[in-house]
């Protein structure tokens, strides 16, 4: 099994909670690329992360986190900024994000920062999310794609509250188009598909998304399950039912599955094999789904059974 390089945020969550009436913030670990690198580690894969944490204390507790993680270290850069907070508030499970800091202490990685080697070492390479949309990071993620070698697997994570028109949602379709164009895995919500196409229907999204070149997509849709696309067809898998209590995360579980999936297998070469693996990332997202906040959600192997029973 090789490993996955993991390029991306890492900031605080402060959700929103109730305690004997009263509503507060309870701090989480999170940024979405930090989700999926635990995700991928929990699962029992190797998976090293890739990006800048702040040299406050905060950025102390995310290192130890990584750290405590199983995530590899090695590739990030501490940076003399604030972390940056991310405001999380729900209307039911759904989170909606508020993010403060400037500048932000997750976009400040540089293309010299990168370990050129270790990214054409890897087997599989993930990019995508906020980070993107800020310099230096965005130059440093287009260095790190165009170097031969690992899989590539992008989500864009669309954040509505950092689009401030729609000049900024057309400038994000453009970027991210470029990244989908040499894909072997785009995966996004459908809520992404509405705010970047329009588009409610997620198997037209992710027709559209491998018609720019992506190898196969998979399109999140909540309780109601994923859809996905590869170059023989498409299918509409159904999510598991569970008791859903906080969707933080759920996205991010379903990509470090299938990474993990991608690491232990390799790439699938038809639909019934990314059949299997969204199978299997549905399940995990559901564990997730039944649990509180974020990173600290993700499960393991031996948790997943204890649920679900044996996965294929």
């Amino acid at each position: 099994m090789g490993y996955a390089m993991v390029l991306g945020e890492a900031l605080i969550d402060l959700l929103e909670a109730d305690l004997d009436g009263e509503q507060i913030y309870r701090q989480a670990i999170g940024g979405a690329p930090l989700n999926v690198a635990v995700g991928v580690s929990r699962l029992g894969g190797d998976a090293r992360y890739v990006g800048t944490l702040s040299d406050d204390v905060l950025g102390d507790r995310i290192a130890a986190f990584l750290r405590e993680a199983g995530v590899g270290r090695d590739s990030v850069r501490r940076v003399p900024v604030s972390t940056t907070l991310a405001v999380t508030t729900f209307e039911g499970a759904e989170p909606t994000f508020t993010f403060y800091g400037e500048p932000p202490s997750y976009a400040l990685l540089a293309p010299t920062d990168l370990d050129v080697s270790a990214v054409a070492g890897a087997a599989v390479l993930y990019t995508g999310s906020i980070c993107l949309l800020r310099e230096p990071f965005r130059a440093a993620a287009r260095a790190a794609w165009s170097t031969p070698g690992p899989l590539r697997v992008f989500d864009p994570n669309v954040r509505p509250t950092l689009l401030p028109d729609a000049a900024a949602v057309a400038a994000l379709r453009d970027l991210v188009e470029e990244f989908f164009a040499s894909a072997d895995l785009v995966k996004l919500s459908a809520a992404d598909a509405v705010v970047l196409y329009g588009e409610d229907d997620p198997a037209a999204a992710a027709a559209r998304i491998r018609a720019l070149g992506a190898g196969a997509v998979v399109v999140t849709c909540g309780s109601a399950g994923a859809h996905v696309t590869a170059a023989d067809g498409s299918a509409m898998m159904p999510a598991p039912s569970v008791a859903a209590i906080d969707a933080t995360g759920a996205g991010d579980s379903v990509m470090g599955a299938l990474i993990h999936r991608l690491l232990t297998d390799g790439l699938p070469g038809d639909l019934d094999g990314w059949q299997r693996n969204v199978r299997f990332a549905l399940a995990v997202a559901g564990l997730v789904c039944e649990r509180k906040g974020g990173a600290t959600a993700m499960p393991t192997p031996a948790e997943l059974t204890a649920r679900w029973g044996a996965l294929r």
